[in-house]
């Protein structure tokens, strides 16, 4: 936490993620003509946001793209401000979940966990509605079968699609065809990557969720800051968070 809020004291860091809300994965140039400071100013700012955990990088051919990691923003917010104000206040002003050209996401979390322990809570459906509003998901977890997202309450399936990869305990891959509202069901197949990968005690758990059609419905993939805040809550203390969409069957 010491990390986040320090990351956050500055302007130019807050700036920074500004910048990536309005457009995720950028390329330090692009950040650079942004800004009237130099080059190794973006730098240094940058690599202080990914020290806290709010921006993730990936390379792609020889870039190197920053990407908006909102978790940490979710955790402050489930220790800090959720306790002061209505179940239904979900994000911290200026950096909301919903966010904004959604062609890829990454999500990024740190768990003090062990990596089978971790790819059971994903993997299981009686875990997994623990921290997915309630929602089960059923599947054989094999290359090529069919899983299901259903809640006991809801009338048909909230979700379905097949796994692509599986690489216990290290790597999950499956599409993702959203079916909880009419609204999300024209948004077509997207696809969904759990990384695991342990660091001392704790796992890195990153969450790539792309194949996203720009300009979609962002209820596809906004959710994954609370379900991430969820697993995480779980594992580490056995408590539940009561989040606004674990709301919606209630």
């Amino acid at each position: 936490m010491d990390a986040i809020f320090k990351a956050l004291a500055d302007p130019t860091r807050r700036s920074l993620l500004d910048e990536l809300f309005r457009q995720d994965g950028q390329t330090l140039t692009a950040l650079e003509n942004r800004f009237a400071i130099t080059r190794f100013a973006v730098m240094k700012h940058l690599k202080q946001l990914e020290e806290a955990g709010l921006v993730v990088t990936r390379r792609q051919g020889r870039e190197k793209l920053h990407f908006l990691n909102p978790v940490p923003i979710r955790l402050v917010h489930d220790r800090w401000v959720s306790k002061y104000t209505e179940p239904w206040a979900a994000a911290l002003s200026g950096l909301k979940s919903r966010l904004e050209s959604p062609m890829q996401k990454i999500f990024e979390i740190y768990i003090r966990t062990t990596p089978e322990r971790l790819w059971e809570a994903i993997t299981d459906g009686e875990i997994r509605s623990k921290y997915t509003f309630g929602a089960r998901v059923t599947s054989d977890w094999t290359v090529g079968s069919r899983y299901e997202m259903s809640h006991p309450k809801a009338p048909e399936l909230l979700g379905e699609g097949e796994i692509l990869e599986v690489d216990p305990p290290r790597r999950l891959v499956q599409s993702m065809v959203a079916l909880w509202s009419d609204e999300v069901k024209s948004e077509g197949t997207s696809r969904v990557t759990w990384e695991i990968e342990p660091v001392g005690d704790s796992c890195r758990l990153t969450v790539t969720h792309d194949h996203l059609r720009e300009g979609g419905n962002d209820e596809i993939y906004g959710g994954w800051p609370m379900i991430l805040s969820g697993l995480k809550t779980w594992l580490e203390t056995g408590e539940l968070l009561t989040t606004p969409r674990s709301l919606r069957y209630a």
